[in-house]
């Protein structure tokens, strides 16, 4: 183990910031950070000797590789724990974007919602096609839709929907089955 490596684990055992999930992914990540730099050819490091060559060598390489942007943000956020800690703050800008990072980018900004079409017709159970109709008109889930919640309800919330557009004061309640 090099100097480097023991002064990070030294420092991230003496610094507990965070869950514990947190605290061994920045040790991971900071550990990692040391082998590339021992890799980028920067010898006789230790934690405290943290420069501005240093981080812009490892985000060209993480950038290089292809890594995607939110794996880009947490190492980044590891580096400025690191450098934080020891006392370096100035050397990282605080917004990712100065460092040519873009932001991140969340798959759910996408409607995974499904038509239903004439797919309904084909579909003999009426308990079933009732319980389509009702995700579609309510925007429920497919558990939702069969399961019935009676009182006492979870942490004393209402289960009740009001029929708030008239989509959903369309639906033939009685025709369900």
């Amino acid at each position: 183990m090099d100097d480097l490596t023991y002064t990070l684990r030294q420092l991230c055992q003496r610094n507990r910031d965070g869950s514990h999930a947190t605290q061994a992914d920045r040790q991971r990540s900071l550990i990692l950070a040391a082998r590339q730099l021992r890799e980028a050819g920067f010898r006789q490091m230790r934690a405290t000797s943290l420069k501005g060559k240093h981080v812009g060598a490892l985000l060209q390489r993480w950038q290089a590789e292809g890594l995607s942007v939110g794996t880009l943000i947490n190492r980044m956020a590891h580096l400025r724990w690191w450098a934080e800690k020891v006392g370096k703050a100035g050397i990282l800008p605080a917004d990712n974007t100065k460092l040519g990072i873009a932001d991140r980018r969340y798959a759910t900004n996408e409607s995974k919602a499904k038509e239903l079409g004439d797919g309904l017709a084909r579909i003999t159970d009426p308990y079933v096609r009732m319980s389509l109709r009702l995700q579609a008109a309510l925007g429920l889930r497919r558990e939702e839709s069969i399961v019935s919640v009676r009182p006492p309800h979870l942490a004393s919330r209402s289960r009740v929907m009001p029929a708030a557009t008239t989509s959903r004061c369309r639906v033939p309640w009685w025709s369900a089955v």
